[in-house]
Parts: C-alpha cells; sequence; structure tokens
C-alpha cells in the first residue's frame, strides 16, 4: 500500500494480526521491502510486521539528495503514524540499522526494541573515500555500475551457486534503485557520526553480524555492541551483508529469540 509521509509517497506493506506488537523493518541501500520476504513470512504470524521500502528505492518517491539520518528516521516514524503505531520494536540492516539507531535515539518514547544488523555507528577505518567515489560512479555511469562489487560483497563466494532465484532477486532491487535514491542515502552514511549518541538508547539491542561482512565489519557491529550496554552480539559464519536473506534461518530464529526476550 502506498503511503504519503514526510512529504513523499512511500511503497508499504503492514501484516500480521492487528493488536499484535508491532515489529518495523528497515532495508539496506539498494534493495527494496521484498528484501525482508523471509523474516516477514515468519513473524507476520505472532507480530504486526511494517516494512517499507526506503526512500528512491523499489516503488517509493525518490527526491533529490542529500539526506541525512533525521530525514530518514522522521519517514520511518512517519510512516508509522500513518498507521496510527505509536510503538513498535524496530529491525534495521546496514543503511536500515543506521536509521534505527537514530530512530531510537530521536524518538525513544516509540521503541521496544532494537536489532542491528549488518550496521554502523561511525564509518570504519579507510572506507571515508569509497562512498564519494561510488556517489561519483553511479551519477556517472547509472546504478548498473554497482552491481557486481555489491553482489561480491554481500555474499560470501559460492553462496549462490544452486540459488539462481535469489541471485536474480537481490540483483533486481539493485537495478530498480533511483539515482537519487543511492545518492541520497549514500551521503547519509558518508556523514555516519553515531558513535558518541548511541551509548544513550536503552531498549534491549541485538547487534548481529557476519563474520565476512566486508562492507560493515565484524569490527563495526563490536563498536556497537560496546556502545550500548546490555546488548547482544550474534557472530554468524560463513556469511557476509546481507543476513537477512542469505542465512534467514538463522537470521529469523535470533530474531524471533531477541523478541521473545524483550517482551
Amino acid at each position: 500500500m502506498k503511503v504519503t509521509a514526510n512529504g513523499t509517497e512511500f511503497d508499504t506493506r503492514l501484516e500480521g494480526p492487528e493488536g499484535a506488537p508491532v515489529v518495523t523493518l528497515s532495508h539496506s541501500l539498494c534493495c527494496d521491502l521484498t528484501a525482508w520476504d523471509e523474516l516477514a513470512e515468519d513473524l507476520k504470524s505472532d507480530y504486526r510486521v511494517l516494512r517499507y521500502s526506503l526512500r528512491g528505492h523499489g516503488n517509493s518517491g525518490a527526491t533529490p539528495g542529500p539526506y541525512d539520518f533525521k530525514l530518514l528516521a522522521d519517514d520511518m516514524a512517519a510512516i508509522q503514524d500513518a498507521y496510527g503505531i505509536t510503538k513498535s520494536h524496530v529491525i534495521g540492516l546496514s543503511i536500515g540499522g543506521m536509521i534505527a539507531q537514530e530512530y531510537a535515539l530521536t524518538y525513544p518514547d516509540r521503541i521496544l526494541s532494537l536489532v542491528i544488523s549488518s550496521s554502523l555507528c561511525a564509518l570504519p577505518d579507510g572506507a571515508a573515500a569509497l562512498w564519494p567515489e561510488r556517489i561519483r560512479m553511479v551519477s556517472e555511469q547509472g546504478i548498473a555500475a554497482t552491481v557486481e562489487g555489491s553482489m561480491d560483497r554481500w555474499f560470501v563466494p559460492g553462496s549462490l551457486k544452486d540459488r539462481a532465484a535469489l541471485d536474480a532477486r537481490v540483483r533486481k532491487m539493485i537495478l530498480e534503485t533511483s539515482i537519487d535514491g543511492y545518492v541520497g542515502c549514500s551521503h547519509a552514511i558518508a556523514g555516519i557520526d553515531l558513535k558518541d549518541r548511541v551509548p544513550a538508547i536503552s531498549v534491549p539491542t541485538l547487534v548481529i553480524v557476519g563474520r565476512e561482512d566486508m562492507g560493515t565489519p565484524l569490527s563495526s557491529s563490536e563498536l556497537i555492541h560496546r556502545q550500548i550496554e546490555g546488548s547482544r552480539l550474534v557472530v554468524v559464519d560463513n556469511a557476509a551483508h546481507q543476513l537477512a536473506m542469505d542465512k534467514p534461518d538463522i537470521f529469523n530464529a535470533e530474531v524471533r529469540k531477541h523478541l521473545a526476550e524483550a517482551a
């Protein structure tokens, strides 16, 4: 369902029993709400699952950038407002996890618990130069120029060999991302500066990461874990960036465990 929120039209989906606890899902750069198909299918019997495509991604409207995390967190809150949702667990992967951190800090009275997957609270050493280069490349060559590099970072070698449907699904999501959405969100990531603020997060928090994640390395999740008192860190072996799609059985089980404990 399309909803207008924070000045933009968003593609959204709300599933699950009315009155159940709400779980809001925020995906990675160059994906859309279908990146959560496996988790949403698992949770919707017991939870009210709200997912949406970020601005400039999938079938959501695009606006010129640059974006920042305050804007992207306000998007999430405004989408919830459109559905009358005032409290929610929040699960974010990659930039979605960065948005989730900002949301928890900006709207502490609305968040029940937090899952931060494959994410950052500060740029890793040496990463500052990557984002201007990626912005330049997409602005000049289009989004197709990102496909192979993204696939290489998102999945460990050989993990898609017998999974043609998943391979095609992920490539399709990348190619359907708008240049405005990619560039706008890339500016937000390039300017991420949450390290000194995230210790204020006090809700139950799960930090989960693939051991072979190159884009948001294990050290970045360890930093988030250290900064959020009482958080739980889970490291998934033989996995890279896109945990929810690549390792759904493990990811979904850890999310369910976290939600049960948070309740």
